[in-house]
């Protein structure tokens, strides 16, 4: 049980071999910062039973109201709710805070699909805010329901 950065140890066919017009971008950015291997930019988790479980882009950060949060961590705060089978995290333009959140394509396990929608999302709110910090609450969540949406505030 095991988190941290994903990096591949040995070339393959199809991967990146150099960032058009930017050779220089991309040894610092794939190959520098851990040397002898080749780092994908995911985050991930190794179980004791040696399975992987990707959790997110370690770069993708949104900014709110001068705190830079990542929106893996959150995602993986969302991800232990009983109800939720996956989860994204996007930021969007906000007047006040420079960058909003949203809790965005959160399809419910088959078994939860029963949540009320919108006791849901204020116990995802609540969950994020007792977890990581109340300005880490999403000002919008979307739960998808079967093919179905609907974003509550």
């Amino acid at each position: 049980n095991i988190s941290g950065a994903l990096c591949i140890s040995q070339a393959w066919p199809g991967m990146a071999r150099t960032i058009y017009n930017d050779h220089k971008r991309f040894l610092e950015t794939y190959l520098t910062p851990y040397p002898g291997f080749f780092f994908t930019g995911d985050g991930a988790y190794r179980t004791r039973k040696g399975y992987y479980q990707l959790t997110g882009r370690l770069d993708d950060i949104i900014n709110i109201s001068g705190h830079r949060l990542g929106t893996a961590e959150v995602e993986d705060v969302v991800n232990h709710h009983v109800a939720v089978a996956e989860s994204a995290v996007i930021g969007y333009p906000h007047e006040i805070k420079g960058e909003g959140k949203m809790l965005d394509f959160l399809p419910l396990k088959h078994l939860a699909w029963g949540f009320g929608t919108a006791a849901l999302a204020a116990e995802l709110q609540e969950l994020i805010s007792k977890k990581i910090a109340k300005y880490a609450a999403p000002d919008y969540v979307q739960v998808t329901h079967a093919g179905c949406s609907s974003t509550l505030a």
